[in-house]
């Protein structure tokens, strides 16, 4: 179905290529993960696939097909037996949701009473029957890429790639769609999807093809994702100065109770709780501010050598003696 023969694809202005001889083969009616950081080459592989780009080295077959031989006339014609799903749904915004599954069988020049039954039953199959006039702005963003999963399955093609077709989508919702490629897949069509969800690679256990720069590492016939540890991590910290906020915040708290209590408080009791709490706040400000150094002053030396203190009475050296006459009492 899809064959990759020691395939090298060298973009121009890069020194180091997108993908590096990769080598690998899906058989009719299997369902695919390409996994790998962003930049490793997975949509690289989709737009070999899909004839978007051709090979600097090796060959690329999808449907028996020799791709680098297929001329550019008949690029179009080949195309038609592949469906593509993208993250960002790319819909006719000034379309109804019946026309913009109508649109691709009315490209390729599919009779009117074709696309009357085949739009109608795609839509059952994703799950929007009865959602046929609505536009694409009155749609949720999971209705949204059910739309564009059924213009990529109206005209049976044999091979569904999809994009990060969930990377626009909430959990829930995500979910939903891999649950409705999954029914695909079970229906015939060889699906092949490029994403970064581990959860529902881990799930799902379908074959996993792992690129990391450009270089295919790892195909796992029922695997998961695979080393995470170059996947970003959060860890919690703590605030600075929360704990001082809090225990702060609970003695205001106390204070605006008290002060909008109906009951008189007893005045020890008030007084012996708010101390308390401030207490606290005090000792969780001091444990959460910054250790300061401490400071020590440099003092004066002074010389006293030439005083003569040995010269001076005890009045003199406690700064009692007085030059003027001393004056007794008067009658």
């Amino acid at each position: 179905m899809i064959r990759f023969e020691h395939v090298t694809k060298k973009y121009r202005g890069t020194n180091k290529p997108a993908l590096s001889d990769v080598d690998f083969e899906v058989q009719r009616g299997e369902f695919v993960f390409l996994v790998g950081a962003s930049g490793s080459g997975k949509s690289s592989c989709l737009r070999l696939i899909l004839r978007e780009d051709s090979p600097s080295e090796g060959r690329v077959v999808v449907l028996g097909r020799d791709l680098h031989t297929l001329s550019t006339r008949k690029v179009p014609y080949f195309r038609r037996h592949i469906g593509s799903v993208f993250q960002d749904f790319r819909l006719l915004p000034n379309k109804t949701v019946f026309q913009n599954v109508a649109f691709t069988l009315q490209v390729i020049g599919a009779s009117r009473a074709f696309i009357q039954q085949a739009v109608p039953e795609v839509l059952v199959l994703v799950g929007l029957d009865g959602k046929q006039k609505r536009f694409p702005h009155e749609l949720s963003g999971g209705e949204q890429q059910r739309v564009a999963i059924a213009r990529a399955l109206v005209n049976r093609p044999q091979i569904l790639l999809a994009d990060e077709p969930t990377g626009n989508l909430d959990p829930a919702t995500s979910i939903d769609i891999m649950q409705l490629l999954a029914r695909i897949n079970e229906s015939g069509t060889t699906v092949v999807m490029a994403t970064h969800e581990a959860g529902f690679v881990d799930q799902m256990k379908r074959r996993v093809i792992e690129l990391r720069g450009g270089v295919m590492v790892r195909d796992d016939r029922h695997g998961g994702y695979g080393d995470r540890s170059s996947l970003p991590s959060l860890a919690p910290q703590q605030e600075k100065g929360a704990a001082a906020a809090a225990a702060l915040t609970a003695v205001l708290e106390l204070q605006r109770e008290i002060a909008a209590s109906p009951v008189e408080p007893v005045p020890a009791m008030e007084e012996a709780v708010t101390d308390a709490v401030a207490a606290s706040a005090v000792a969780a400000a001091v444990a959460t501010a910054p250790e300061i150094p401490p400071v020590t002053a440099q003092v004066p030396i002074v010389e006293l050598d030439g005083l003569h203190l040995d010269d001076l009475g005890v009045a003199e050296r406690l700064g009692l003696a007085s030059d003027e006459d001393e004056v007794g009492p008067t009658s």
